[in-house]
């Protein structure tokens, strides 16, 4: 193989990784309470931002994409927001479980 088709697979493979990362964390801050599509955008441009200024990538400049969602729902979504969907969900939960208790029991 050529050494210009080495640097090209490097490269394909670089974008790839990149790609990954910014998807997994892009879904892991979805998932966070509170968090909207206006505060993904706006990690997700910080993110982009800072990556194409310094030439990182994101793992090297915010490591963990799991971790760095939870770091960035603390620091956009407010905690009285946060705790609002925290509640939601938990009530959410409970009536699911609710409703799968009730059709075991209608099944028998």
């Amino acid at each position: 193989m050529a050494k210009k088709d080495q640097t090209t697979d490097a490269a394909k493979e670089k974008e790839k990784d990149r790609e990954k990362w910014m998807a997994r964390f892009q879904v892991r801050l979805a998932m966070q309470p509170g968090v909207d599509r206006a505060v993904v955008l706006q990690a997700v441009k910080e993110v982009t931002a800072h990556c194409a200024e310094t030439g990182e990538h994101p793992r090297t400049a915010f490591g963990d994409p799991d971790a760095y969602a939870v770091q960035t729902a603390a620091r956009l979504v407010p905690a009285d927001r946060a705790a609002r969907a925290r509640r939601h969900n938990s009530v959410v939960d409970a009536l699911d479980s609710v409703r799968d208790a009730a059709g075991k029991l209608g099944g028998l």
